[in-house]
């Protein structure tokens, strides 16, 4: 089976609703990668309303980045990654402390994140549905922190888009294949 769909768009487009039909529509095992963090109520919140929006008998990973490492746990033939955007942004906040002088340890990072993953990837069996936010459409960000995560985001899925097989952005719920 194996192989990547990658599924862009903006926020609110149905990037997850529509992962989540992909792998729904398999009828396979899913696991399912979260890697949205909880700082707030109002994350805690939407978290566990995408909890509520899956199925029970899939396999649920909290993961904010380090995918690679935890690739050797994941046994179902379908596997849904979302998001790309929040791992970027976990990993970035590693690094940064008031600002981020220095970008390139960040860069450097999220390169060998992206790279290690989809060295994983290629190693399993599994269909991954990869999610991602389009960021680049938008205004140019008015401050550093803001221009390195957009560069960030797109680099990544630029570099899963290379690799994917099957390419999909979201507008208002529909889906269009751009590569695939």
């Amino acid at each position: 089976m194996g192989g990547i769909t990658l599924i862009l768009g903006g926020a609110r487009s149905g990037k997850s609703s529509h992962a989540l039909h992909l792998a729904e529509e398999s009828g396979k095992p899913v696991t399912f990668i979260a890697t949205a963090q909880a700082f707030d109520d109002e994350m805690s919140a939407r978290i566990a309303k995408h909890k509520s929006e899956r199925p029970a008998a899939w396999y649920t990973l909290e993961i904010p980045f380090a995918i690679a490492r935890h690739a050797r746990e994941i046994k179902s033939e379908i596997v849904i990654l979302d998001c790309v955007t929040l791992l970027v942004s976990n990993l970035m906040m590693q690094f940064v402390k008031d600002d981020l002088a220095d970008e390139s340890p960040f860069v450097k990072a999220l390169q060998n994140e992206i790279e290690e993953t989809l060295a994983a990837i290629r190693r399993s069996n599994s269909r991954w549905i990869i999610v991602s936010n389009e960021v680049g459409l938008g205004l140019v960000p008015p401050y550093q922190m803001g221009r390195v995560y957009r560069d960030g985001v797109g680099w990544a899925n630029q570099r899963l888009a290379r690799e994917a097989d099957l390419v999909l952005f979201m507008a208002a719920g529909i889906p269009m294949v751009i590569k695939g």
